[in-house]
């Protein structure tokens, strides 16, 4: 069984940055990757990078403003987010995938989301 965990969430300031993190227990060499979704909207896709970390992939909303990586040696994912919009406001999933090269909305392994808030 797979657990994902994530931190760093919070308010901030347009313009802003924050780190998000998502600790994986459990499996290891799983895909992993971020969604969000914001109020009155359904969830989509931020950000994923491949088991082995050397891939990524972003929303084209986010390209040149976040960064995502990972540490395998300690089960551990981050979205670097700069610059921060109001409208990145949303929750933030971590997603984590045992057979695709990158999570999807159907993946099995989701967090309990963490919220974003960037002010104006």
């Amino acid at each position: 069984q797979v657990q994902l965990v994530e931190s760093g969430g919070g308010l901030v300031q347009a313009g802003g940055s924050l780190r998000l993190s998502c600790a994986a227990s459990g499996r290891t060499f799983l895909s992993m990757g971020w969604f969000r979704q914001a109020p009155g909207k359904e969830r989509e896709f931020v950000a994923a990078i491949t088991s082995s970390g050397f891939t990524t992939y972003y929303a084209d909303s986010v390209k040149g403003r976040f960064t995502i990586s990972r540490d395998n040696a300690k089960n551990t994912m981050y979205l670097q987010m700069n610059s921060l919009k109001p409208e990145d406001t949303a929750v933030y999933y971590c997603a984590a995938d045992r057979w695709r090269r990158i999570p999807t909305m159907t993946s099995d392994y989701w967090g309990q989301g963490t919220q974003v808030t960037v002010s104006s």
